[in-house]
């Protein structure tokens, strides 16, 4: 099973105001969004975790000296003891319920690709870019965290009580992230143990984690120690439970294959009936009625119900459906969360349809891990997003 550990936590000094310094996770932020979060304050996280630059192969040198001199002039601050940081999100779900979920931001060892231990849930899809890695090579720091899921049961209990208050963010969507401090040493011991003894699934992440898989390797290779910061990585961490995890949907648009083309092959699989437009209520009548969502390229919409039978070889997943439906389709497929982007997407005629699916079980989450299963990519969306710049971790590895 990982090791996973407290380590020397890297922090905004100025606690209290740490809206301006943190960010979205960078892989979800605009070139706008960026923008914007920059204007905010030179001291914002995005200076350092999206670094620009003319010319661009300096951005990576420059986000080293930025983080470096934030250091140096206590902008950032370290912990003096080895802690374990509670991070806690407050939020109104999709389907209106109130949520507060706890995980704890921790060092998760990183292991070998099918060594067991630490598991991925879905299939990636590729990432030839390797900005994470440059910016690791250039920084020598985990600056957002991966996020795993524990399979130990009773982990958020030993969660729940507080630790020392360090601040709070609430974001654009009215989500209350706060960070907690532990570093009573029992606390600690008690945690690292839970999480140790069970395997962590990658809910969120995947690339980062492969990312810290290379580096790790990068450093044995030119240190020829395996006792270095890059043996662990940033991590989160809550449990694999219901009441800890809140699951949207990642809908799919498609191109290269004409709405007919596309419903002429489903029609085998679902039948479909008219509908009215998608709402704020759809998701839940999605969930009741166990259908999913077609929207054509005149924006008419239509429930899309599985016929009895045609799936009994496939997992019951949308996404694996669909893929199974449309196999024979020559066509692309790309993925996006929000509804409503969705549809901007058709009408905008940057698609030439699109499927609205439900969001992925718990219960089939842990399925998945149990067996050691792999989703179809992009299959699920844990919210609320994690911010970067909460806490960062220093590796130390020169």
């Amino acid at each position: 099973m990982p090791r996973f550990e407290p380590f020397h936590a890297l922090r905004f000094a100025d606690n209290g105001n740490l809206g301006v310094h943190c960010a979205p996770p960078y892989d979800v932020l605009s070139d706008y969004d960026r923008q914007q979060l920059a204007a905010q304050s030179a001291h914002n996280i995005v200076h350092i975790d999206l670094p620009i630059a003319v010319p661009p192969s300096d951005a990576y040198a420059n986000a080293s000296h930025l983080l470096q001199s934030w250091i140096k002039n206590d902008v950032l601050q370290r912990d003096d003891e080895p802690s374990l940081t509670l991070y806690r999100t407050s939020f109104t779900d999709e389907t209106g319920k109130s949520r507060n979920i706890v995980g704890v931001i921790g060092s998760l060892e990183v292991v070998d690709e099918g060594a067991g231990g630490v598991l991925p849930h879905e299939q990636t899809t590729p990432k030839a870019k390797t900005d994470r890695l440059d910016l690791t090579r250039a920084t020598d720091a985990n600056l957002s965290p991966v996020w795993g899921l524990s399979t130990k049961i009773g982990l958020s209990a030993l969660l729940s009580e507080p630790g020392e208050p360090v601040g709070s963010v609430v974001d654009a969507e009215g989500v209350i992230h706060s960070v907690e401090r532990i570093v009573d040493k029992g606390r600690i011991e008690a945690i690292c143990a839970a999480v140790s003894s069970s395997p962590v699934v990658i809910a969120d992440g995947h690339h980062r984690y492969a990312i810290s898989r290379t580096f790790r390797d990068e450093v044995r290779a030119r240190t020829q120690s395996k006792d270095t910061g890059a043996e662990l990585t940033l991590t989160y961490i809550n449990e694999l439970v219901e009441e800890q995890l809140s699951v949207a949907a990642i809908h799919r648009f498609y191109n290269g294959a004409s709405d007919d083309d596309l419903r002429r092959a489903l029609t085998q699989f679902y039948t479909f009936e008219a509908a009215t437009s998608v709402d704020d209520k759809t998701l839940q009548e999605m969930n009741k009625r166990g259908s999913l969502v077609f929207i054509d390229d005149r924006m008419s919409v239509s429930w899309m119900t599985p016929k009895v039978g045609v799936f009994d070889s496939v997992r019951e997943l949308d996404s694996a459906r669909l893929e199974y439906a449309l196999a024979g389709v020559d066509h692309t497929v790309g993925y996006q969360h929000g509804a409503t982007e969705v549809q901007e997407l058709v009408a905008s005629g940057r698609a030439t349809a699109a499927i609205l699916i439900r969001p992925v079980s718990v219960d089939e989450i842990k399925r998945t891990a149990n067996e050691g299963l792999l989703m179809p990519p992009k299959s699920t969306f844990f919210t609320p997003k994690l911010r970067t710049g909460l806490v960062m971790r220093e590796l130390k590895t020169r």
